[in-house]
């Protein structure tokens, strides 16, 4: 456990010192402030809380942002490392590898849960100091927007380091992570759209949508949130959804928790068999 801790230290020291925990911080709390006083200005006619607006709108910046950011964190974690020496003389060190990519997951997973606790907490003080009378089950709501925001920040730092880990450059695991990036965030909703408006519900069932949104992390988010809380889901116009969607949210907590484990897990056997 002390060499993981000092190998996280290390990264996020490197953060700190290539200003990446500062401007992403600084990224994530200026997007979320400008989201939480934007949001807030149409819920006295239209009767919505503040909050359930600000929750709304940050999971939909979040699926588009999060992933990108966590991508362009790891995409070099090993490759990188490899390309300028410095893996080779890490690994001269009494120190296993998977201890050096779980350490170094470790790290880059620190600054992007810093950075997004910080950054939207911003906005809930921001709310809470400016709006009286929010209930308890919006924050409720909110924390969990927030835990559910890092590990999908987790999920594709993951997936950074398994390209990380199967590419000899860092040109190819930049467009590996552009791709993985392209194909959860942007191409798979558009096929699955596709899919689906072809199909007119001959083998696309309400079953077999639940399983094909399983399998990309982003939509696993977008259904914890705006289906998981029925004060957001009435407010997001997603209600509908939710009575068809037959998993809990702690079920698509632990998918989300998969989704972490998973990439990880195959980026440190492929890079155990790796030669260095």
């Amino acid at each position: 456990m002390n060499t993981l801790l000092i190998i996280a230290g290390k990264e996020i020291r490197d953060g700190l010192r290539n200003r990446w925990v500062v401007a992403t911080t600084l990224l994530m709390a200026a997007l979320a402030l400008t989201l939480a006083f934007l949001g807030s200005a149409p819920t006295g006619t239209v009767g919505v809380g503040p909050l359930e607006v600000t929750i709304v709108s940050l999971s939909s910046l979040t699926i588009f942002l999060l992933p990108l950011i966590a991508l362009l964190l790891s995409f070099d974690a090993v490759v990188g490392e490899i390309d300028r020496g410095t893996m080779t003389l890490l690994l001269s060190y009494p120190v296993a590898r998977w201890q050096v990519l779980l350490g170094k997951f470790l790290g880059h997973a620190a600054i992007i849960a810093f950075a997004t606790t910080l950054g939207y907490g911003a906005a809930g003080v921001a709310l809470a100091a400016g709006e009286g009378g929010i209930a308890a089950e919006s924050w409720r709501a909110f924390a969990a927007m927030i835990g559910s925001s890092i590990l999908l920040g987790a999920a594709f730092t993951a997936m950074g380091y398994l390209a990380s880990t199967l590419v000899r450059d860092r040109g190819t695991a930049a467009g590996l992570a552009v791709g993985i990036w392209l194909g959860f965030v942007l191409l798979y909703d558009m096929g699955l759209l596709g899919l689906v408006v072809a199909d007119q519900g001959r083998s696309v069932t309400a079953d077999v949508l639940n399983w094909l949104l399983l399998a990309n992390p982003a939509d696993t988010y977008r259904l914890f949130n705006l289906t998981g809380f029925q004060n957001v889901s009435l407010f997001a116009g997603t209600a509908g959804l939710a009575a068809h969607v037959q998993l809990s949210p702690a079920t698509l907590l632990a998918v989300l928790a998969a989704w972490v484990a998973a990439p990880l897990a195959l980026a440190s056997f492929i890079f155990s068999r790796r030669q260095i």
